[in-house]
């Protein structure tokens, strides 16, 4: 949903900030672990309805853990295993805050459909990406990647009378992108359907046999 523009101005403020943790030895892994304390701490504030500090927990944890990658840009430190690690961990990070929304609804059957589907579509709006990228393609396509997941929930949170059609928002959303990406891939995997889409190319007519070309 953010554009270009206003995703490079958060790397930017990102790398700005995280300069003086990357400086006092601070890790990326360490920052995703964070995240992840973070947004079970978030859990137990909504199990518990302190909606506030559990949006404020949110916010903090998703600002630690969408960090990470800054970090490891600062100090050169990319690998693998910690781009596998922080995806990983956000699994674990959503499932856990949808898990506090699970035990706060608890006897409410329809809320508890509804989260069940905001946790299908976000695991799936990542599994989409992850199985496009083994397969070599790149899939940052749809509406609903993690930022705005996050914000949701901490918006929701603050606005707790209305936190329902926040999670509403976030199943549908969040499974619109995943069919979003299986739809970018299958153009991507289809590309005759693009060839047949084109319009044919003007007929050149060939002067016949015998005859010299018409001049101009």
């Amino acid at each position: 949903m953010f554009g270009p523009r206003t995703q490079r101005f958060f790397r930017m403020l990102a790398e700005w900030w995280v300069r003086p943790l990357a400086a006092a030895g601070i890790t990326p892994n360490m920052m995703t672990v964070a995240g992840l304390v973070l947004a079970a701490a978030s859990a137990a504030a909504i199990a518990m309805n302190h909606m506030v500090w559990a949006a404020v927990l949110l916010f903090v944890g998703g600002a630690c853990d969408l960090s990470d990658g800054a970090l490891a840009r600062v100090q050169q430190s990319r690998s693998t295993f910690g781009a596998f690690f922080d995806s990983t961990l956000d699994r674990y990070s959503e499932s856990v805050v949808l898990l506090g929304l699970v035990y706060a609804w608890a006897g409410d059957r329809p809320k508890l459909l509804v989260v069940f589907a905001a946790l299908v579509g976000s695991i799936m709006v990542s599994y989409t990406r992850a199985r496009a990228e083994g397969l070599g393609f790149e899939c940052k396509e749809g509406l609903y990647a993690r930022p705005e997941r996050v914000m949701t929930l901490v918006v929701g949170l603050l606005f707790y009378p209305w936190l329902f059609w926040f999670v509403v928002g976030l199943a549908v959303l969040s499974n619109l992108t995943a069919i979003q990406r299986m739809i970018y891939v299958w153009r991507l995997t289809h590309p005759a359907t693009k060839a047949a889409s084109r319009p044919d190319p003007a007929p050149t007519i060939k002067p016949l046999r015998g005859f010299p070309p018409a001049r101009p």
